[in-house]
Order: C-alpha cells, then structure tokens, then sequence
C-alpha cells in the first residue's frame, strides 16, 4: 500500500506560495488502480514524484508497504560518465535484482550495441530514453507511476518490444497515472480522484470524477 497522511506540499514563485497539496491524506491499495485528474501547472508531475520518493513533501508522511516504480519515462537516476553496464548492474543491486539478468535484459531492450559499454553522457536523447525505459522494464513493480501517459520513443521498434512488456506489466499490476485527460486514465482506472486547489477530491468512478471536473474546469 502507499499511502500520503497529512502531506502538504508548496512552492514559492517568486510573487506568491503555490500550494500542490494541502493535509492531504489517501491511500493506494494493491489492485485498486487510481487516476488523477489535474489540469496543467498545478502539481500532477510533482505528486507523482512524491509518491516515487523523488521529492518530500513540506509536512506529513508519506509511506510505501510496496515496491514503488519511478516515473515512466523518467531520465534521472543514472550517472552520465558511467556505462550503460555500470550503471545497470548498480541499480540492479540496489533492487536486489540479479545484475547478470539485469544487464542482458537491457542490452537487448535497448538494442544499441557497443554504446551500452560507453558513458551515458555519450548517448543521444532517443538512446538515453530507451535505456531509462529498459531499466524500468528491468525491476517488477507493485505500483507504476505514470505522469501524463504512456511514454515513447522515436524508435518504431523499441516502442513495440516496450509496449507488450509494459502492458504485461500492468496487467497484473496497481497503476496511479495523473492527467489532465480523463480518457488517458480510462484504460487503466475505474477510481479516480480531482486535483484542485491543494485539496484531493476522491470519487468511487472515473465518470464522477470527470463530471467533476469538467465542472470546474469549464463552468
């Protein structure tokens, strides 16, 4: 389970405080995928990065009974002047994953040759993705973050040995996405919650929530 209890979250933007959260308190069970609707600019990348422990909040607690995947399509996490390889075995370990199946797994994800044995720093930013991607792919998750939608890359290839991977995954997996399309979230929740003001609105269907909040998006 994860689970925010009392968690307030607020920047400052240089003329005024830009409140994310405000006490809010949620949970997300295992098998009860949850969607969150959110227009944009008002926090939805920042929750999920709360949730995947990138970002702490400014008061209350946050608290992972499960293994919390980072951000699909997330690009930090790797160190530039090490390989592919290092870099792979490293987070393999840290997971207690197997690095030798780590390694082979990517390698073959990625499909870039001799490049996984060069510094990411060297990759292009299609390669960089692809490899980001594959070491996601690599760890199983009890819970996917996904901010905004499914992410991609410009190879055709990639996307599809990525894709039916990704959607076995999910399958059998607890998803949370943030969007500020209700039909992004369709595919994967039936719950869903309404960002809005530093409050969390949570509705038992993703129809009642996107009543919601058309409502007050709309008028």
């Amino acid at each position: 389970m994860l689970e925010f209890d009392t968690v307030s979250k607020s920047f400052w933007t240089g003329t005024q405080r830009k409140v994310i959260l405000d006490r809010a308190s949620f949970q997300v069970r295992l098998g009860q995928s949850l969607g969150i609707l959110a227009p944009n600019g008002t926090g939805k990348t920042t929750i999920i990065n709360m949730m995947a422990g990138l970002e702490k909040p400014d008061e209350g607690e946050i608290r992972r009974g499960c293994r919390v995947s980072f951000p699909l399509g997330f690009m930090g996490g790797v160190v530039n002047r090490h390989s592919g390889t290092e870099n792979t075995r490293y987070i393999a370990r840290l997971y207690g994953l197997d690095p030798d199946y780590a390694e082979a797994f990517c390698r073959w994800m990625t499909d870039i040759g001799e490049y996984f044995d060069m510094p990411v720093g060297t990759y292009s930013q299609g390669m960089r993705a692809r490899f980001c991607f594959a070491l996601m792919l690599a760890i199983e998750f009890d819970i996917y973050l996904i901010d905004e939608g499914m992410p991609a890359t410009a190879d055709a290839a990639f996307n599809k040995r990525a894709g039916r991977i990704l959607r076995q995954r999910l399958e059998g997996a607890t998803v949370v996405i943030v969007s500020h399309l209700p039909d992004t979230l369709r595919r994967f929740c039936r719950s869903a919650a309404v960002l809005r003001a530093g409050r969390l609105f949570m509705f038992d269907s993703l129809d009642e929530a996107r009543q919601h909040y058309d409502y007050e998006t709309n008028g």
